[in-house]
């Protein structure tokens, strides 16, 4: 199925959004995500479906200063 992930179309096999983190190298603990412009807690991702042509956006910390 196709998703959008932080603006550029992808390709996914899943419909949960734990699991399509892990097939798209997110494997961060440290990572904020956000589906169709609502934010997602941590504790939600194993029980938050995905369908066809939804966005997600997946941040992570950035270190520096």
């Amino acid at each position: 199925m196709k998703i959008t992930v932080n603006a550029e179309s992808r390709e996914i096999t899943t419909t949960i959004l734990a699991d399509a983190l892990a097939e798209l190298d997110f494997n961060s603990p440290a990572i904020a995500t956000a589906l169709n412009g609502i934010f997602v807690p941590q504790e939600d991702y194993s029980k938050t479906n995905l369908s066809q042509g939804d966005r997600l956006e997946v941040l992570a910390p950035m270190q520096g200063g």
